[in-house]
């Protein structure tokens, strides 16, 4: 992606001297206060009657889930969802297992479905049964809504919509195809680096309960275990809303960024169509900062660094050791990258801005 699009955000704030550890939850709030507390107080004060629709565009892995779920920890988890369209097909798999479940979405589709392809052969595609048929937009498009009416009337962020070329004039009148005929909805693109992206998605591990994403190298959580008969290290989740849990590898992350080389592509094509697009709002988070700038944009506890980890078998506790991390962005210059808390911020920012606040 060009620089002119992704300029840099600036998040070291005059008169904001205090260094905040953003592993912990406690301090990642007051850091949110102390440099965005106007806008995270309009925000909150703001979704408590209205809502928006965000789409939120990156290549896989670029922290789009993370960087969300931070928004909603500061401003409110119970006016603002996220919505995984990859999520919800998984989780109606699983559905389609249970008869009475299945009878239920047969009839919500039967009510709410518009499209070519019979609903027998939807619930074929889905189950992997006809792998050589794709799952018409129509078909996501009724899943969708059928989650916003679980959720309830609140703002949403989108992942994983648009996936494809073919979706993009979709995603232009999706809020009135879904009922938010007046709200005001916009697009966040977010650029990373394929390196960073290669190593959160080999490092990558989720909490089973809440699914908030962390990296055992890049977004450690505050408490980390070791497991002594499998001698590997694990993070323990840390969302406020959740309660300590092991957290467990995403499958399939073991080839990093080569084994999403298609995705990564199309999610590209993407994105590079819609920021053409006239009339949506559109806001731009940037991962990286060239290495010679960081510190005249960004606080040194705002850089991402790397974790390695020891185990102390005689003090039975682990020993986290932290590292400068330097890597090289999709231009080759050296960079360093931020830690998801200072790109949230610039998110918050962003919306604010955008919703007009």
């Amino acid at each position: 992606m060009k620089e002119k699009e992704f300029p840099i955000f600036k998040t070291k704030t005059p008169g904001v001297a205090e260094r905040f550890n953003l592993d912990d939850p406690v301090e990642r709030r007051r850091y949110f206060e102390a440099k965005a507390g106007p806008e995270v107080e309009k925000l909150r004060d703001w979704v408590r009657n209205n809502s928006f629709v965000a789409f939120l565009l990156g290549k896989k892995g670029s922290g789009k889930g993370t960087y969300t779920k931070l928004f909603m920890e500061i401003v409110g988890p119970e006016h603002v969802a996220h919505i995984s369209v990859g999520d919800i097909v998984r989780s109606v798999h699983k559905e389609l297992s249970d008869p009475s479940k299945k009878q239920e979405l047969m009839e919500f589709l039967k009510k709410s479905y518009r499209g070519f392809l019979p609903i027998s052969r939807i619930f074929d595609v889905i189950e992997g049964r006809d792998v050589t048929t794709l799952l018409p937009t129509e078909v996501i498009l009724a899943l969708v809504e059928r989650q916003m009416d679980k959720i309830g009337r609140k703002s949403v962020f989108i992942d994983g919509f648009p996936r494809n070329l073919d979706q993009v004039s979709y995603s232009l009148y999706f809020r009135s195809l879904i009922g938010y005929r007046d709200n005001p909805d916009f697009f966040v693109f977010i650029d990373v680096p394929e390196q960073v992206i290669h190593e959160r998605i080999i490092t990558r591990v989720v909490c089973p309960k809440c699914q908030t994403p962390r990296t055992l190298k890049l977004l450690r959580t505050k408490q980390v275990g070791y497991d002594i008969d499998n001698k590997q290290f694990y993070l323990i989740c840390d969302n406020p809303s959740c309660e300590p849990t092991r957290m467990v590898s995403k499958e399939g992350g073991e080839l990093g960024i080569e084994g999403f080389r298609d995705r990564i592509e199309a999610d590209e094509k993407v994105m590079e169509t819609l920021m053409r697009l006239e009339g949506v709002p559109q806001i731009f988070l940037r991962n990286s900062i060239p290495a010679e700038l960081a510190r005249q944009y960004a606080d040194d506890y705002e850089l991402t660094p790397s974790y390695s980890y020891k185990w102390h078998e005689d003090k039975k506790e682990v020993e986290v050791i932290e590292q400068p991390w330097i890597i090289k962005d999709d231009g080759g210059v050296p960079s360093n990258s931020l830690m998801a808390p200072a790109v949230a911020l610039a998110l918050i920012k962003q919306i604010a801005q955008v919703l007009g606040l």
